[in-house]
């Protein structure tokens, strides 16, 4: 008696370790995702992920080993259930359960699934015995059927890729460096750009008011025409100081 209760005190201290472990990494991974959310990489997320998986891992073998007596022999009794704030059990649960309640001990000490949970297993377990072993195989025969379609499709989806990157001799150019010498020298020099001729003369620009009608009403007038009714029409400088020099004549 005494020797199984020792290995019952070893197991459950292997127990608390792996579980302070898992935890620890568990808090490390959320940590990981709030504060560093904007630079952590997936590299650095499966590494967290492996180690939490390592964890359970080791846990598993704990408890399934022939040396760990069964758990499920054993049976949990509250000692004490009050609606008081026990300080105890908050330090003891990093402040998670602040009181030891008749609500609580139902989900913290349950041994059997939730009620709903447990009628849906016992429904499916009861559909599994009914089945017969003909109706099994051809299940287990489609279910293979439709993996191994999915697995070929994947394969050849990896080997089509696998091709098609051999064949890439290096990465696809998407520029031309004649193209860009091109642009930069006509943006900033202006070379091989047509220069338009604004001064006067035959190509001389004439504002759409003038082009479209003479200043009398009549046919529209040519460039040329424009430029002989320009020529003729009387200097206003002129005009304002001769103007000047009638109404106030210079005494001599």
């Amino acid at each position: 008696m005494q020797r199984e209760e020792k290995h019952f005190e070893m197991t459950l201290d292997a127990v608390l370790q792996r579980l302070n472990d898992l935890k620890l990494a568990v808090l490390a991974m959320i940590q990981k995702l709030e504060m560093e959310f904007e630079t952590i990489n997936w590299p650095t997320f499966l590494d967290n992920f492996a180690i939490i998986s390592s964890h359970l891992t080791g846990l598993t073998k704990i408890l399934a080993k022939e040396q760990c007596p069964p758990l499920r022999n054993r049976t949990v009794l509250p000692l004490l259930v009050s609606m008081d704030r026990d300080e105890t059990l908050i330090g003891i649960t990093e402040g998670r359960v602040p009181v030891f309640s008749h609500d609580i001990v139902p989900d913290y000490l349950r041994t059997r699934p939730d009620p709903l949970t447990e009628q849906k297993m016992q429904a499916n377990e009861q559909k599994a015995a009914n089945l017969t072993n003909d109706a099994a195989m051809k299940q287990v025969t489609q279910y293979n059927k439709v993996v191994s379609h999915v697995l070929d499709m994947v394969s050849k989806a990896r080997e089509e890729w696998e091709i098609e990157s051999s064949s890439r001799t290096g990465i696809q150019q998407t520029s031309s460096m004649a193209d860009t010498q091109l642009l930069v020298a006509a943006v900033g020099m202006g070379k091989g750009m047509k220069m338009t001729s604004y001064g006067p003369g035959p190509n001389m620009m004439v504002p759409p008011s003038i082009r479209a009608s003479s200043p009398m009403g009549g046919p529209a007038m040519s460039p040329g025409n424009v430029q002989q009714q320009l020529g003729k029409a009387p200097s206003a400088v002129k005009t304002n100081i001769k103007a000047a020099n009638q109404v106030h004549p210079f005494s001599r």
